[in-house]
């Protein structure tokens, strides 16, 4: 009994670990945004110096959760549980990677500002893919399979305002080549805002796999 004791909390350790790195890759999204809108190349910096202890954190957890596997006896849903925390490590570290190209595109970017209209949809992008990251990871850390089920919808809304973007940079034109690479560079943002929801949606996935045992992607799992 105090074996399996022991194994619970290792496991619950290993959850409550994965919602903190959560947390840190919600402060990256923020961070990143503030500095693609204001030019802040000072939040540039430190959305990189983040991104290494995000690194060290997943690769930490990753282990532990390599670990619990090897040395322990996990039954079914234990199973599941870890399975879907390596899958949700790899989703986070994605999305980490994505907001580190946002803060990368600041500095391609400066000192050139964002026109009134581009900077309010891709402020609205980055609360956006923070909203869909804490939702996830709520559903995670609460096993609550129906708010999992809501992140599909709530992409919707994602893909929207990257249309919204397309259209603002295309109304906007580029007369020269520096408009041109600045064009460009908003496109990747969004993309990336884009892709840090979609990672969201697959971390969801994850948490009903804990529920149900339904692997994400199967033809059933609708």
């Amino acid at each position: 009994m105090t074996e399996r004791k022991s194994f619970d909390e290792q496991l619950e350790d290993t959850k409550a670990d994965v919602v903190k790195l959560a947390a840190l890759v919600t402060e990256q999204i923020s961070r990143a945004t503030s500095s693609i809108l204001d030019g802040d190349l000072a939040a540039v910096d430190a959305v990189y110096a983040e991104h290494t202890n995000i690194g060290e954190l997943n690769r930490e957890i990753e282990q532990r959760a390599y670990s619990i596997f090897a040395l322990q006896q996990p039954i079914a849903i234990d199973l599941r549980v870890l399975l879907a925390v390596l899958r949700i490590l790899h989703e986070l570290e994605l999305t980490a990677n994505l907001m580190r190209n946002v803060a990368r595109a600041t500095r391609r970017l400066y000192p050139r500002e964002l026109s009134p209209r581009i900077r309010g949809i891709l402020e609205h992008m980055g609360s956006q893919a923070s909203t869909q990251i804490q939702i996830s990871i709520d559903a995670f850390a609460d096993n609550d399979a129906s708010a999992a089920a809501a992140l599909p919808d709530m992409d919707d809304i994602m893909d929207e305002l990257q249309k919204d973007l397309f259209r603002a940079i295309f109304a906007e034109g580029a007369p020269d080549e520096s408009a041109l690479q600045q064009a460009v560079q908003t496109t990747f943002v969004g993309r990336d805002y884009e892709r840090a929801a979609d990672h969201a949606v697959t971390i969801a996935r994850w948490v009903r796999f804990i529920a149900t045992g339904q692997l994400p992607g199967h033809a059933a799992e609708e």
